[in-house]
């Protein structure tokens, strides 16, 4: 049996990652950068914001860290936490933090609070 594969528009697909872009922008207080990046002629950034240069990743099936992350969710749910990765590379300074969007200004409020 010969069955035809429909593949998904290209359209369908572009319009995803351009709202998902929008979105992440918005939260920021800015806008997805029009065009791609660099064509547009104003930044490499995913969005126009003055301070912060945002990169949107955005595929199905997750990452490697976000399905570490989708792991510690389900851990510190069972204690009543809000969940935070940690990604440090050995030798190296600093550390990279992975949190849910809805959970940002709490764990912020909570950080600047403590100090």
């Amino acid at each position: 049996m010969n069955k035809r594969i429909k593949k998904k528009s290209t359209q369908a697909v572009k319009g995803t990652w351009k709202s998902v872009e929008s979105r992440i922008a918005k939260d920021f207080g800015t806008r997805r950068t029009p065009l791609s990046g660099i064509n547009s002629g104003h930044t490499s950034s995913d969005t126009l914001h003055k301070e912060l240069f945002i990169e949107v990743k955005h595929r199905a099936g997750g990452f490697g860290v976000t399905n570490l992350f989708k792991k510690t969710a389900i851990l510190a749910k069972k204690e009543n936490k809000v969940p935070v990765v940690a990604v440090h590379e050995k030798g190296k300074q600093g550390c990279w933090y992975l949190i849910r969007d809805r959970d940002l200004r709490y764990v912020a409020e909570r950080q600047v609070k403590d100090e």
